[in-house]
């Protein structure tokens, strides 16, 4: 196997990806060097491929698309470090955005231009950073876990993640967000759950959106944790408490500048493991996993810090 691995989703910003390939790879080849290109051919794919080429010797493992697809090939890595002797992390990880959100790219500071993020994974050392572990319920029920690099939520945002990935994103990525946003508002019915973070006292608190960030944005570009760092090894906990459609409309001018704290059904918290739940077991509150929407709560969020190389 070739030192350096590329995962590619080719349909990443509605096909750019792919009629652009035959333009993007030579200067892909002449940055990186020596490296085994492979596609996706569906969501999830780039999970196997990750973890299998951590397994058979990469040291350097590069996803190119969108937040969820660099999300994937983090988990695939993830998965192949946790089941290694030492548990540590054993190659590297590059992201080359083509994205509709762009969240992830914003967060880790990967230049826009595809040259640009190539040459900077080139240059670049490797550096720890954090990511999380989720353990949640399947949307039929069944116990499952994952992992995220960037943003874990529930509440609305599983609505908007849904709105999104089911309709086309040719809009770019904050109009997307922003129209999915306004059409799940109308749908949305704040939900009442039941919160514990790490070893305090339960809570019960009825949500408009919940997020254990791992970085600031997501959503296409709103701060929803503007002191979060995707190094400093804790999870920022940011509540959107019982919001009314009226105060939900007031929150979409001020989330994108990060000022959503002037409104006094915000709070962030700090923790490295939260459990939680829906207090009537009957309700489904969908999740948001770095923009993917997997199932629903009650679920479990563990930080795993310096889990993950980065290089760019």
């Amino acid at each position: 196997m070739a030192k350096s691995v590329l995962i590619v989703n080719p349909q990443a910003r509605d096909g750019w990806a792919q009629k652009k390939w035959p333009v993007i790879e030579p200067m892909l080849r002449d940055a990186l060097g020596v490296i085994d290109v492979q596609f996706t051919k569906q969501p999830g794919d780039g999970i196997p491929m990750a973890k299998a080429a951590a397994e058979q010797g990469a040291g350097l493992v590069v996803a190119m698309g969108g937040d969820g697809t660099a999300s994937e090939v983090a988990s695939g890595l993830l998965t192949a470090f946790a089941s290694s002797a030492s548990s540590e992390p054993t190659c590297a990880f590059g992201y080359l955005p083509c994205a509709t959100g762009g969240d992830l790219r914003r967060i880790l500071g990967t230049p826009t231009e595809m040259k640009d993020a190539a040459q900077a994974i080139a240059r670049a050392k490797a550096r720890p950073i954090d990511a999380g572990r989720i353990d949640y319920t399947s949307h039929d029920g069944k116990p499952m876990s994952g992992y995220f690099i960037n943003v874990a939520s529930c509440g609305i945002s599983g609505l908007v993640d849904h709105l999104v990935n089911e309709g086309s994103k040719a809009l770019g990525g904050r109009a997307t967000f922003f129209v999915a946003s306004l059409r799940a508002t109308l749908r949305y019915k704040n939900a009442l759950v039941r919160i514990r973070l790490d070893d305090q006292p339960a809570y019960e608190e009825r949500i408009y959106t919940l997020a254990v960030a791992n970085g600031a944005y997501f959503g296409g570009g709103m701060n929803i944790a503007p002191d979060a760092q995707i190094d400093d090894g804790t999870f920022d906990v940011a509540t959107i408490g019982d919001l009314s459609f009226v105060e939900a409309l007031r929150l979409g001018s001020l989330i994108y500048k990060g000022e959503q704290a002037r409104m006094s059904k915000v709070a962030t918290r700090r923790a490295r493991r939260i459990v939680i739940e829906p207090v009537d077991p009957n309700e489904k509150v969908l999740l948001d996993v770095d923009g993917e929407t997997p199932g629903r709560l009650p679920a479990t969020f563990t930080l795993l810090p310096g889990s993950l190389l980065y290089r760019g």
